[in-house]
C-alpha cells in the first residue's frame, strides 16, 4: 500500500502508461544488490533510490579517495577515507527517506557472494574488475535472478541484461577479461553516469514489468562521437558456467515492441569491447 505521501513523491512516474500505482507497487517491494559503489553504483542507486526501490543493498569494501571524486558522485570531499558504503548510505537515506538502505563494506568473495544476493531479486554489476563480476554472474546463475552488467573505459560504455537459462550470459559474452581491463584506468565521470542510468531504468523496467530489456544484445556507448550500436549475443552450449542450465522461470517483462532497437551483425572484434571501470 502507497502512503499519500508517497503517490506524491512518485506522482509524474506514475503517470507513464503501464506504469501506474502497480509498477510503484512492484518497486517498493523489490529488493535489489547493488554490487559496488563507485562511478556507475553511485549513479544506478540514486536512481533507484528516487524512484522508490523499496530495499538496496550496496556493497562496497573500499573507502572514499581523492581520484574517486571526479565519478562517484555520492561520494564528496568530507567523506575522503570513509568507506564508500557508509558515505553512500547517508546521502542515499536523505534522498529518499521511505526506502531501505542495507550497507555492506565486505569485499565480494567467492565464500560470502551467495550470502550477499540472498533475498535479492537481481543484482547490478558496478565493479570495476572481472573476477568479481565473474563470482556476481555465477550466483545470479544459481540463484535465478537476473544480472545487469555494466562496465566502463575512458568515454566508452557497455551494457547488457543477462536472465539465467534465457540468455548469454557474462562468460558467454567475455570468456577472459578484455585486453583492457587493467586498473586504474582512465574515465570521465559522465561515461558512468550515462551507463549507471541506463542500468537503474533497465532495472525498474524489468521490476514493473515496462517494456523490452537489453536481452542476448550488448549496446555500446561511444562518449567521442555520441554513438550507441547493438551487437547481438548468443549462448555459448559450451560455456562452462551457464551451459548446464535449462531454460528457467524469471518474471517476464512485458514486450511493447519486439522489434523495436537496432540490431547489427555480430563480429569477434565486437564482442571483445569489454569495459572494466566503473
Amino acid at each position: 500500500m502507497l502512503r499519500e505521501e508517497e503517490k506524491q513523491r512518485y506522482d509524474r512516474q506514475m503517470r507513464i502508461q503501464g506504469f501506474g500505482e502497480e509498477g510503484q507497487k512492484k518497486l517498493k517491494e523489490a529488493s535489489v544488490l547493488v554490487a559496488g559503489i563507485g562511478g556507475l553504483g553511485t549513479a544506478i542507486s540514486v536512481y533507484l533510490g528516487v524512484a522508490g526501490v523499496g530495499r538496496l543493498r550496496i556493497v562496497d569494501g573500499d573507502v572514499v579517495e581523492l581520484s574517486n571524486l571526479n565519478r562517484q558522485i555520492l561520494h564528496w570531499t568530507e567523506d575522503i577515507g570513509k568507506e564508500k558504503a557508509r558515505s553512500a548510505e547517508e546521502k542515499l537515506q536523505k534522498v529518499n527517506p521511505h526506502i531501505q538502505i542495507e550497507a555492506t563494506t565486505e569485499i565480494i568473495t567467492q565464500d560470502n557472494v551467495l550470502k550477499l544476493t540472498e533475498g535479492c531479486h537481481l543484482i547490478l554489476d558496478a565493479m570495476d574488475n572481472y573476477q568479481t563480476r565473474y563470482l556476481l554472474n555465477r550466483a545470479a546463475l544459481e540463484r535465478g535472478i537476473p544480472f545487469i552488467h555494466g562496465g566502463v573505459y575512458g568515454m566508452e560504455g557497455v551494457m547488457t541484461t543477462i536472465i539465467p537459462g534465457q540468455t548469454a550470459c557474462l562468460r558467454c559474452i567475455f570468456p577472459e577479461p578484455p585486453p583492457q581491463a587493467t586498473l586504474p584506468g582512465p574515465v570521465l565521470g559522465a561515461a558512468p553516469g550515462i551507463i549507471g542510468c541506463l542500468q537503474a531504468l533497465e532495472a525498474i523496467k524489468h521490476i514493473t514489468g515496462i517494456g523490452r530489456l537489453l536481452t542476448d544484445r550488448l549496446l555500446i556507448f561511444d562518449g567521442i562521437d555520441l554513438s550507441f550500436r547493438e551487437v547481438k549475443l548468443e549462448r555459448n552450449p559450451q560455456c562452462p558456467d551457464c551451459s548446464p542450465l535449462k531454460p528457467q522461470k524469471v518474471k517476464v517483462y512485458r514486450e511493447s515492441n519486439p522489434e523495436q532497437g537496432l540490431a547489427i551483425r555480430r563480429n569477434d572484434q565486437d564482442n571483445q569491447k569489454g569495459c572494466a571501470g566503473e
